[in-house]
């Protein structure tokens, strides 16, 4: 018997005021009790689609029909209140608040005029009891890890009555054994008869989990899958419009001879002085890819920072090129032919409201090919411009459009294009492909490939486990800013035993091969 329908968006249409057509009549119809995917390339309309239904955005057309009346959603209040909830890729949550605070926030039971405490403590206790969530809901949110974080925000959804559950990208930050966890409370959801929706990129995830998939692609869907029906290939492919590799061949490797990157008991405190990295020593040469992975939050930006000159408060010896770096300027490490991709590509990887011409020579406009003495060689910069849009398949109307109007994948590119046209020796890339598309992160992971064989030193730091193996050479995992492991042969290294690592389960106390020397 087919299960019953709770919700449809029927024929949404949503155009923004700059004229992009997010969603071109979408239809999504979910069943009580399944894990629906929602899937494609970043641009395609999801995060739209998703906005329409929880309240966010007003459609300009189409319907939604939910447990067989039409409703009109005027905001995520409203949403929640008609039993929609949404668990966002950052988390909403008040880090100085206890778990139950956060659970409660906004519904809190009151004695008189005041918060009744002790009944939102029981009140919290019950929900996670109810669910099977092991959560001590009176630990304070910034001491608890991610995967519980995950779970805060689940519960918090489920307390104010969600029936259909928005998960977007909910494993981006989880290690193997947090998302195996997160999958066995999910089934556990779905058993009791919630619907959720699940956002993500990361294809063999929805293999394992999911029911059905809907595939969006350019703001239209492609049509709604039963999973286990279709290959990752298929899907991949139903995405981008046309055929994604999703393996890659790594050529032989030929390491040179210098250590272009050199660490030597590197520690680092943050500016409340709590200790981030710990002593940390390692090299890399030239025709390597070390790749770091780890839980986040146990050194690695401040690592990152450190590495990229972006912070200068730290003990230790970074040499670079066999320059050291401590009185070097951002400036002066980049031009030692340094190359970084950020983190965050918003706040410190472009400048959104400038042209994608303008990001795109923002580390450039000083050369003698681009600059005269008095005056920028325009004519030089837009020729340049259009052969890198042109290069990385920038999808954009033109050089002169603004790089927030694009979509994450396209903002990705346009930094990776402006990193890469300089011919860097050494790459700092910090989640190179977090939350863009099949297609995009295959060509960005291509290019590091294709560095790594002109004999570039490359260090790739990622929570993207398939990345990690899948491109490095060497294999680091930090764990409260120390390496925990470290790997010369990566092939024969386990999710398992990474994961381990990264939790701290198991840590080395004897490292082998992190220097040259």
């Amino acid at each position: 018997m087919e299960s019953q329908v709770v919700l449809q968006m029927n024929h949404i249409m949503k155009i923004y005021g700059n004229g992009v057509v997010a969603n071109e009549d979408v239809s999504l119809e979910l069943r009580k009790g399944e894990i629906h995917a929602l899937l494609g390339e970043n641009g395609a309309g999801k995060s739209t689609l998703m906005k329409v239904l929880f309240g966010i955005e007003s459609p300009d057309q189409g319907e939604i029909i939910l447990n067989g009346t039409p409703v009109t959603i005027k905001s995520p209040q409203d949403a929640i209140s008609k039993g929609i909830g949404m668990v966002h890729q950052h988390f909403m949550l008040v880090p100085s608040l206890s778990v139950a605070e956060n659970i409660i926030l906004g519904v809190a039971p009151k004695k008189g005029i005041f918060i009744d405490m002790d009944k939102a403590v029981e009140s919290a206790q019950n929900i996670a009891q109810e669910y099977n969530f092991d959560i001590n809901v009176k630990d304070k949110v910034e001491e608890i890890p991610v995967g519980i974080k995950q779970k805060v925000e689940i519960l918090k959804a489920l307390y104010r009555g969600a029936e259909i559950l928005i998960l977007d990208e909910p494993t981006a930050v989880l290690t193997p054994q947090e998302t195996d966890e997160l999958f066995v409370q999910l089934m556990k959801l779905r058993e009791k008869g919630h619907t959720i929706i699940f956002i993500s990129h990361k294809l063999d995830e929805i293999k394992k989990i999911c029911d059905r998939a809907t595939i969006m692609r350019n703001g239209k869907s492609m049509g709604t899958y039963d999973v286990a029906d279709i290959t990752t290939q298929e899907m991949s492919k139903l995405m981008v419009g046309r055929e994604v590799s999703l393996t890659f061949e790594k050529n032989e490797q030929h390491l040179t001879e210098k250590v272009l990157l050199k660490v030597r008991n590197l520690t680092i405190n943050n500016s409340q002085g709590v200790l981030k990295v710990d002593d940390l020593s390692f090299d890399v040469k030239g025709g390597e890819i070390l790749g770091i992975a780890g839980v986040e939050g146990n050194g690695q930006t401040e690592l990152i920072d450190t590495l990229t000159g972006i912070n200068k408060k730290y003990k230790g010896v970074i040499e670079m090129k066999g320059k050291d770096i401590a009185n070097a300027s951002i400036d002066d490490i980049r031009s030692l032919n340094l190359a970084h991709i950020p983190e965050d590509r918003m706040t410190s990887g472009c400048a959104k409201n400038l042209s994608i011409q303008e990001n795109l020579f923002s580390n450039q406009y000083k050369k003698h090919r681009y600059s005269g003495r008095l005056m920028l060689k325009q004519k030089a910069i837009e020729k340049r411009s259009d052969e890198l849009i042109k290069e990385f398949l920038i999808k954009c109307r033109s050089r002169k459009q603004n790089v927030g109007m694009l979509s994450g994948g396209n903002i990705q590119k346009v930094i990776v294009a402006r990193e890469f046209s300089t011919y860097p020796d050494i790459i700092i890339a910090n989640q190179p492909t977090r939350g863009i598309d099949v297609g995009a992160a295959a060509f960005i992971r291509q290019r590091l490939l294709e560095f790594r064989d002109a004999g570039c030193a490359i260090v790739l730091v990622s929570a993207d486990l398939t990345e990690i193996f899948s491109l490095s050479d060497r294999l680091a995992v930090m764990y409260k800013g120390k390496f925990a492991g470290f790997f010369n042969d990566v092939a024969h290294v386990t999710e398992d035993e990474l994961g381990q690592h990264m939790l701290g389960i198991k840590r080395d106390e004897v490292l082998e091969g992190v220097l040259y020397e």
